[in-house]
């Protein structure tokens, strides 16, 4: 008996392993970069990046370089990022043109009460969509989304109303007791990230004897640490630089806010007929820097919170 010799592979079955053969090294392998190419990119990104931050830059930079200018010298130049003749004593003379520390502290205890009440009523009613189910949920949800679409001024006067009935006109609760009612804006932003927590983590608290209320207390709020963030920080924005409202309701000047108070500068100044324009950009600036400190201080909350938002719908 003789032994057979090991014959090639023929037909079909040859050349399909020759294909997968070719197939997988052309899988495998990938296409070359140009170095030159990826660095031409890299550069005109870094330089369209730079030209957007200038164009978002300059009007704070205008700003704070026109508060430390003189009078007759404010709007002269707009475009000399450095004040000629230099007056940093334009802020000192801010504190002595108006009660700014006093603004300044009203402006805080609205600012902080009104993003505390909105950021934990949107997380309780949050939670509530986030972790029940019940027939109706997506209707409900959908009905709050909707109040979205209605403009601040068609239930300006209706509120007024109600507060006015309620004795509290003229005082600063109406700045910011609205909030205690929750925004429909932050409820989504804040069910979307709650959404993403793990179903089993709550089962598991739940099997361990936790109440909802601690599911909500214990597990929701710590995990929704940095949507809370973003919801407070943008509150604190909104109520810090509203207008409308302090107009609305404010009477007595000892309780106006930064931005009430300054409205309230530049009409003393038009009635007396010497706008101080460099007094009321100084105290701009006083207003803007807080607000600036803050989005610093969270702004790495921002991207961790927003990306996380998005994950579940």
């Amino acid at each position: 008996m003789t032994a057979t010799e090991p014959t090639e592979p023929t037909g079909s079955a040859g050349a399909a392993g020759s294909t997968g053969v070719s197939g997988a090294a052309g899988r495998g392998a990938s296409l070359p970069v140009d170095p030159a190419a990826r660095g031409t990119r890299k550069v005109l990104f870094l330089t369209l990046l730079a030209a957007a931050s200038v164009i978002f830059l300059y009007p704070f930079v205008w700003l704070v370089t026109a508060s430390l200018k003189p009078r007759d010298r404010t709007f002269s130049d707009p475009f000399t990022p450095w004040p000629d003749p230099f007056r940093p004593e334009n802020y000192a003379a801010v504190w002595d043109a108006a009660p700014m520390l006093a603004w300044l502290v009203n402006t805080v205890v609205v600012g902080v009460a009104a993003a505390l009440a909105v950021t934990l009523s949107s997380a309780f009613v949050a939670f509530g969509f986030a972790y029940f189910r019940f027939p109706g949920r997506n209707l409900l949800f959908g009905s709050v989304l909707a109040t979205m679409m209605l403009p601040g001024v068609v239930t300006l006067v209706p509120t007024y109303l109600i507060w006015n009935a309620a004795g509290l006109t003229g005082t600063q609760v109406p700045l910011w007791a609205g909030n205690l009612f929750g925004s429909a804006f932050y409820i989504f932003l804040l069910r979307q990230f709650l959404l993403g927590v793990p179903r089993y983590v709550f089962e598991a608290a739940r099997v361990d004897g936790a109440s909802y209320l601690d599911l909500f207390r214990r597990i929701a709020l710590p995990l929704a640490r940095p949507a809370l963030i973003i919801a407070f920080v943008f509150e604190l924005k909104a109520s810090w630089f509203d207008l409308m409202k302090p107009l609305i309701y404010l009477q007595d000047p000892a309780l106006y806010t930064l931005p009430r108070g300054l409205k309230a500068v530049v009409d003393q100044f038009y009635q007396g007929g010497d706008p101080k324009w460099e007094i009321v950009l100084a105290a701009s600036v006083v207003t803007t820097l807080p607000l600036i400190v803050v989005f610093f201080l969270g702004q790495r909350y921002f991207v961790q919170g927003i990306a996380t938002t998005g994950r579940r719908g």
